[in-house]
């Protein structure tokens, strides 16, 4: 008593890769400086998150577009590539 199965009645999802860009990564610089400025890390956390976000931005100072004379420390201003 097998049951035969019929493949054409099933629907496919295809779901499209994950996209992660330049502004997404400047915006989570901006949020731990936000979650910073508010309390929301205990001290014995500051070491790890200072030191994510001292990586984070040296990638989106050496991903940036050159020319730029952006402070060292800061969040670069990077163009948004997500359709509107």
């Amino acid at each position: 008593m097998s049951e035969d199965v019929n493949n054409e009645n099933v629907e496919t999802v295809v779901e499209e890769p994950v996209q992660l860009g330049l502004q997404d990564i400047a915006t989570m610089v901006q949020i731990i400086d936000l979650c910073s400025k508010r309390g929301g890390f205990e001290g014995p956390e500051l070491e790890a998150v200072g030191s994510l976000r001292n990586r984070v931005v040296k990638f989106l100072e050496a991903a940036a577009p050159k020319g730029e004379d952006q402070p060292e420390g800061e969040v670069p201003e990077v163009e948004s590539t997500e359709e509107s």
